[in-house]
């Protein structure tokens, strides 16, 4: 298969995983508070509701202001938001941008993943890390939430591609793993003793560690700063901008899935560079 043919279809699979992963980070959340509700009723001995089934395959979308099914003709990806004009066929409420935007940002980073590293278990497995990263930047920036039904697996799935040292060798990507937690967790730690306040949540520490596990712990230096740095200028942003209150918690994790797809894509160049300025 040529590279044009190969990104193609990428980019088109992509597109395709966009739309079912919109719906992953509507309704992962959702099941995680219905399995919240439900353990907690039974640890205070009350019986629990049966409740309709809820879960990514089930019930079929639908419009949430006037419960339109969505059909399969109005959800193929991007076509049926510009036919659609951005509104539900039913209602004609507005569709949130956010749908053409998870869709295109599948696509566009499949298909560079696929032309990035070419055929392979690479190409294989950057797709799944950009795919997993664009869920969970999502998730948190709604609830701000990383849910351990990703981002465990995830760094699993790095240390299995790095037993055949496919972006690392597997002992960089153990200490990464646990370099990775430790770092955030240090951090954590530092400022609760400090302040008496949680600087950030658990789920941070595992996202990193993932990320540890999939590019090398000489990769999160690199990792751990370009999160920092675009983290504090959108913090910034947000407060001289939009009024964001200074007290109102602002979502790490988007930038450091941010920064783990640039050091998965570019670190081993950027750190040379780096390096080769002193």
């Amino acid at each position: 298969m040529d590279s044009v043919s190969l990104v193609l279809y990428a980019a088109v699979l992509g597109l395709l995983v966009g739309s079912f992963l919109n719906v992953v980070i509507h309704r992962v959340p959702k099941m995680m508070e219905r399995d919240w509700t439900e353990q907690c009723a039974e640890l205070r001995g009350e019986a629990v509701a049966e409740a309709a089934p809820f879960n990514l395959v089930v019930p079929r979308s639908r419009c949430p202001q006037c419960g339109h099914a969505i059909s399969a003709i109005e959800n193929i990806p991007l076509l049926s938001y510009f036919v659609l004009r951005g509104r539900c066929r039913a209602c004609k409420v507005n569709i949130s941008p956010r749908y053409p935007l998870v869709e295109a940002l599948s696509g566009l980073l499949t298909g560079y993943a696929a032309w990035h590293f070419g055929l392979g278990w690479a190409s294989a497995g950057a797709i799944v890390f950009v795919w997993c990263m664009i869920t969970l930047t999502f998730i948190d920036f709604d609830t701000q939430l990383l849910p351990d039904s990703i981002t465990l697996p995830l760094l699993w799935g790095g240390l299995l591609f790095n037993t055949a040292g496919v972006y690392t060798d597997l002992s960089s990507a153990v200490i990464g793993a646990a370099a990775g937690y430790l770092a955030l967790w240090s951090v954590y730690w530092a400022f609760k003793l400090i302040t008496g306040k949680e600087g950030m949540g658990y789920g941070d520490f595992k996202l990193l560690a993932a990320i540890g596990a999939w590019v090398g712990w000489k990769l999160l230096p690199l990792t751990i700063l370009a999160s920092s740095l675009v983290g504090a200028v959108v913090g910034i942003a947000l407060i001289v901008f939009t009024r964001h209150g200074r007290n109102v918690p602002i979502p790490f994790g988007p930038y450091l899935a941010a920064a783990g797809i640039i050091a998965l894509f570019w670190g081993n160049p950027l750190t040379q560079q780096y390096l080769g300025l002193f």
